[in-house]
């Protein structure tokens, strides 16, 4: 005898007099159903104080203008692949914002705090998803590690970035970002160009995974207009959210089947950028495919770039470099606690060649004033 209720399945929505049985064609490859917190909830048990606010407000006014080509700084997002644990990624913060400062008339540093991880099939989805790194996905609790640590690092006076992956989870943590990106996975995808044009922040697109550009710069066009979509509110209600769309747009070049890092790459991303009426201003990322995914080569693509920037080159606005306390990667293991300051996604450089890196970068930039002030004396 066939049940018709099926006890494995909650019957969310129906009418008192209607008696049809839709629980064997409704959610029935839901395993359960689980509460979420509310964005405005969790601002409430961790507000913004006033200094984190004008932190924020500052630091994207200035990525604006150097993306824009107002401020003749570079901007750099330096950081690990991925934040899987609190005291480690404050460890670095507190690194990261001192050397922030003594190179802040060159650099405008942003740190790079990644707290989804986009999969090719199936692994560790990120901090806010498992923060337990078990398999539990505590999200609840993600969610509030996550907004917690943004607290922290912005009070060291430090800007922080961040993927816009999951479409909800800005809610939660978006007025705390000075920076984001979409990533190479999500730059084609209709719901990302859309959220990016209603985010308050300036946002980076990144070149397809095989490499088109021409996406990139499909995606910042769209992010430019207004949309309207459903979304969440603060208090959790379906919405629908109308934009006014986002001119703080931009290109990042993350290679694809090869690196894309090049000098007539630039000139190539800069032409399909020109040719959609858009300002031709990309940002490079040192890792992914330009460093051909061996990490200790970001030092190599970065020092390349660098050169161009001492050269003159203004096109290029940004680097983008996985940098965590220790150099490398390692797996997580049942039982084993991951080593200290280890990226568990992609393998970054350590520290100390982290340094080397932007000293080296704000060097460059120097001498590209040097060169301008040296071309306007002649």
């Amino acid at each position: 005898m066939d049940i018709l209720d099926d006890p494995r399945h909650d019957r969310e929505a129906g009418s008192r007099r209607s008696t049809r049985d839709t629980t064997r064609i409704d959610d029935t490859r839901i395993e359960a159903v689980r509460p979420l917190i509310t964005p405005a909830l969790l601002q409430e048990q961790l507000p913004v104080s006033d200094a984190t606010l004008a932190l924020v407000e500052h630091s994207r006014a200035r990525i604006a203008d150097v993306l824009h080509g107002r401020d003749d700084r570079l901007l750099a997002v330096v950081g690990p692949c991925s934040i899987h644990d609190h005291g480690q990624a404050i460890e670095y913060a507190q690194r990261l914002a001192a050397l922030a400062r003594e190179v802040a008339g060159e650099l405008l540093v942003v740190m790079r705090v990644y707290f989804e991880k986009p999969r090719t099939t199936v692994g560790w989805k990120g901090y806010i998803n498992d923060p337990h790194l078990d398999g539990s996905f505590a999200i609840n609790e993600g969610l509030e590690r996550a907004r917690r640590l943004l607290l922290e690092i912005i009070e060291l006076g430090l800007p922080a970035g961040t993927e816009f992956l999951d479409l909800l989870s800005p809610q939660y943590i978006a007025e705390l970002i000075a920076w984001g990106a979409i990533g190479a996975r999500t730059t084609e995808s209709q719901s990302h160009r859309q959220l990016a044009s209603g985010l308050s922040c300036p946002v980076g697109f990144k070149n397809g995974t095989e490499g088109s550009v021409k996406v990139a710069a499909d995606a910042i066009l769209a992010a430019r207009a207004p949309h309207a979509f459903i979304g969440m509110t603060k208090m959790g209600v379906a919405a629908v959210f109308e934009t006014r769309g986002n001119g703080d747009c931009h290109m990042i070049l993350r290679g694809g089947k090869g690196p894309n890092y090049s000098a007539a790459d630039v000139d190539a991303a800069c032409q399909a950028l020109r040719t959609a009426g858009l300002p031709e201003a990309v940002m490079i990322d040192c890792s992914h495919a330009n460093s051909s995914k061996q990490h200790r080569r970001q030092i190599e693509v970065a020092a390349d770039i660098g050169s161009r920037i001492a050269a003159g080159e203004r096109r290029i606005v940004g680097v983008m470099i996985e940098s965590h306390l220790e150099e490398g990667r390692q797996d997580l293991k049942p039982g084993v606690p991951p080593a200290h300051g280890v990226s568990i996604t992609d393998a970054c450089i350590g520290w100390g060649q982290t340094e080397e890196v932007l000293r080296r970068l704000a060097r460059d930039v120097r001498s590209r004033r040097a060169e301008r002030t040296s071309s306007q004396a002649r």
